[in-house]
């Protein structure tokens, strides 16, 4: 069951297109770009030198100088990583960045099954058990008040690099760390808030370097190359899914140059040949959906230091050993998925989606590494936030959320805590995703109490899903050339990739697996090989439809292929 879809178009500037046309772009680009907001070349400057300044960044300059202090006094440092894909990014580039100027420094990452998410007075307590000086968490620790606190009281000093918002806006209550980076903290006006954390790890280590030569660390030795990092950077910000702003995209496009150059981590090289993919061609699709989800996977089933090793190691055998036991990893991820889908259509089967603001799922046998690719795949089939829960220890359940446009789910989340005092033992996230933890008994509780909240912030038209597309693509367009042009650029969260719509004629249809609808379409004198994943059902004799145009391979002869997301009857 789907619900209501609206096909619309983006507004094309003339003006704009016009502008990027005579700056030299390529004029499909051009209308592409002009209709995202971009009014000048200058925009679609990637080099490194058009990044934003670290010294802009509130705290960078301090964490550098705490760090570089550090160093000098041969002390002791452990980073507290998290356990996704942002995390273990952040994790790698803060390990070989540090080593490489010259810090004694190792790493811990929680088991999120048995230590949640973050620097909890338990980790703080496992953490001191290693005696290091100095703590440096990533991609976590903005809301950590009580494992900062646990730290101190052993004598150990804290850096916190995150990009989340803090726990309580409200009364603004920060950890007392020694440094805190995390360009979303009150009085930060670093431009770009949209950084990951492995980007915030990466701007700390900029400032490093740029402490340490003031230092005059580097009078008789070269500077460490910190742009061999930018395939992490890339990585982590493609597959946390934060919003591609100007800073970010001149992150990834960097990142993705040096990987087509075959510049990149030994782990990295060995995650692109178990998925199948060729480096030369890297493209942001295979950072979000072929090499995210591998290092994901060990995260959501075992325990993420695989993924963080695999990063690490500069011996390209055992990054190879370890990239394809994330892979079988990643299979067995797969396969639970699909047995809780299933789960989750008899759930659904019950409910009238489409008479709710929102969606609370529990099943008794649901894997919690895996609930957050299920709400999301539920709020991608229904457009609604939904939340999907999953046994924890001792009577607890915890959940992760997916949230639609025009729903801040940490905000909704917030309102749910302060409405039901005790309701939510511990919750957090950022606008389109977030985790919380409750007790089994009250979460009955919990769902009428977000569906009141969703129904009071989402207006109707918010719950229907809208499809922006680029209208229709010129017939010369649908050429290899094109496509290939097309998935050169940097395309991501906030700043969509190409999606064109058109109506065709349906030429012939079946259906490959069970699942996915197979299509032969036409329009004017040209025809098309088009798919639909997951879609089962036949289609109209004419249909609009919104598609993306890809290149598919079979026996060695490649042909572009639409990929459809959605048709209704022309």
């Amino acid at each position: 069951m789907t619900h209501a879809t609206r096909i619309t178009v983006r507004d094309i500037p003339p003006r704009a297109t016009w502008t990027l046309e005579q700056g030299g772009l390529h004029p499909l680009l051009a209308r592409l770009y002009a209709a995202r907001g971009i009014r000048g070349m200058d925009e679609l400057d990637t080099r490194s030198s058009a990044l934003l300044a670290p010294d802009r960044l509130k705290g960078a300059a301090e964490a550098a100088m705490l760090l570089a202090d550090a160093i000098a006094a041969g002390r002791k440092m452990l980073i507290v990583a998290d356990y996704d894909c942002d995390g273990a990014t952040a994790c790698a580039v803060g390990l070989r960045a540090l080593r490489t100027m010259g810090a004694t420094v190792d790493y811990l990452v929680p088991d999120r099954f048995t230590l949640g998410y973050g620097l909890s007075p338990e980790v703080a307590q496992l953490a001191a058990t290693r005696q290091p000086d100095l703590v440096i968490t990533v991609d976590n620790g903005i809301a950590s008040v009580e494992g900062v606190a646990e730290l101190k009281r052993h004598g150990i000093a804290t850096l916190i690099t995150d990009h989340h918002l803090p726990a309580n806006l409200a009364n603004e209550e920060l950890p007392d760390a020694d440094v805190i980076v995390n360009p979303n903290q009150p009085g930060c006006d670093f431009p770009s808030k949209a950084l990951a954390g492995v980007g915030v790890m990466f701007y700390v280590a900029l400032a490093l370097r740029a402490e340490l030569r003031s230092r005059g660390a580097y009078a008789a030795q070269p500077e460490p190359n910190l742009a061999g990092l930018l395939d992490l950077v890339a990585l982590g910000t493609v597959a946390d899914v934060v919003p591609l702003d100007r800073n970010n995209r001149i992150l990834v496009a960097q990142g993705l140059a040096r990987i087509r150059g075959g510049q990149m981590q030994a782990g990295v090289r060995a995650l692109f040949s178990v998925a199948g993919r060729e480096p030369s061609r890297a493209a942001t699709f295979d950072l979000g959906f072929a090499l995210g989800p591998r290092l994901n996977a060990a995260g959501r089933l075992a325990d993420m230091s695989l993924g963080i090793e695999c990063l690490v190691t500069d011996d390209p055998g055992r990054a190879m050993n370890i990239a394809q036991q994330l892979d079988t990893i990643n299979r067995e991820r797969r396969v639970i998925e699909t047995d809780m889908r299933e789960d989750a259509e008899l759930l659904l089967a019950s409910l009238d989606a489409g008479n709710r603001a929102s969606l609370t799922l529990f099943d008794p046998g649901w894997h919690q590494g895996v609930i957050g690719i299920l709400a999301g795949r539920v709020k991608e089939k229904l457009h609604r936030p939904t939340f999907a829960f999953a046994r924890g220890n001792a009577g607890e359940l915890k959940a992760s959320g997916r949230s639609i446009p025009g729903l801040h789910l940490r905000d909704a989340l917030d309102l749910v805590a302060k409405r039901h005092p005790g309701l939510l033992l511990r919750f957090g996230g950022h606008a389109a995703a977030a985790g919380l933890t409750l007790n089994e008994d009250r979460l009955a509780e919990f769902e009428a109490g977000f569906e009141k909240v969703c129904r009071e912030l989402l207006s109707p038209a918010e719950l229907m899903r809208t499809l922006e597309t680029d209208g229709p693509l010129e017939s010369g367009y649908f050429s290899l050339e094109a496509v290939r042009l097309m998935q050169q650029e940097v395309w991501g969260q906030a700043f969509p990739a190409p999606l064109f719509a058109d109506s065709f004629e349906v030429l012939n249809q079946r259906v490959l697996k069970d699942k996915h609808l197979k299509l032969k379409l036409q329009k004017g004198g040209q025809r098309f090989d088009a798919i639909q994943f997951n879609f089962a059902e036949s289609a109209p004799g004419r249909i609009r439809a919104a598609f993306r145009v890809d290149i598919n391979e079979w026996n060695g002869t490649q042909t572009v292929q639409l990929m459809l997301e959605h048709f209704e009857a022309a």
